[in-house]
């Protein structure tokens, strides 16, 4: 075998080798990875009980209950759909009607989704972008435009002006 053939031989098991270990990572991360949806596409994609999910969107107004214990049910919105969601532990400090939040979990047999995990926002800047293009779209979202003008009504003394 000449020293060309060698090297290209070396090449192609090389490759083979790398091709193999991308291909076992791709299948070994498959069921690991969770995707995030909105209950809008929660809904549309009618998805099978049991597969888990991220869900994303606003609390609804109204809608925490708190069950015996640490059981809380709570509705996720996207202004368009609406999912109920039962949690079980304790919930972040920040969470309340009207805020962000993002839960992990599966959806139950009887359609209401089961979280083990629940993530709560302060506000919309750590929002995924789905979530805000359709709060954008539904017109609830005060982003960089909307807080500027909400600087730009509030009183003097709000924004650090002093008048004498």
């Amino acid at each position: 075998m000449t020293r060309k053939q060698r090297r290209l031989v070396l090449i192609g098991v090389a490759g083979a080798i790398l091709f193999s270990a991308v291909g076992l990572m791709l299948v070994a991360f498959q069921d690991n990875i969770v995707f995030f949806n909105s209950p809008s596409d929660v809904i549309a994609n009618k998805l099978a009980p049991g597969k888990r999910i991220r869900l994303g969107g606003l609390v609804e107004d109204g809608s925490v209950e708190r069950l015996d214990g640490t059981t809380i049910r709570f509705v996720v919105t996207d202004t368009a759909n609406e999912l109920k969601v039962v949690y079980t532990g304790l919930l972040p400090d920040l969470f309340r009607e009207g805020q962000g939040v993002v839960t992990e979990g599966a959806m139950g047999a009887d359609g209401i989704f089961v979280a083990d995990t629940v993530l709560a926002k302060h506000d919309e800047t750590y929002m995924p972008r789905e979530v805000a293009d359709a709060l954008k779209e539904q017109g609830h979202w005060m982003g960089e435009e909307g807080e500027e003008a909400a600087a730009n009504e509030a009183p003097a003394e709000a924004q650090g002006v002093v008048t004498q």
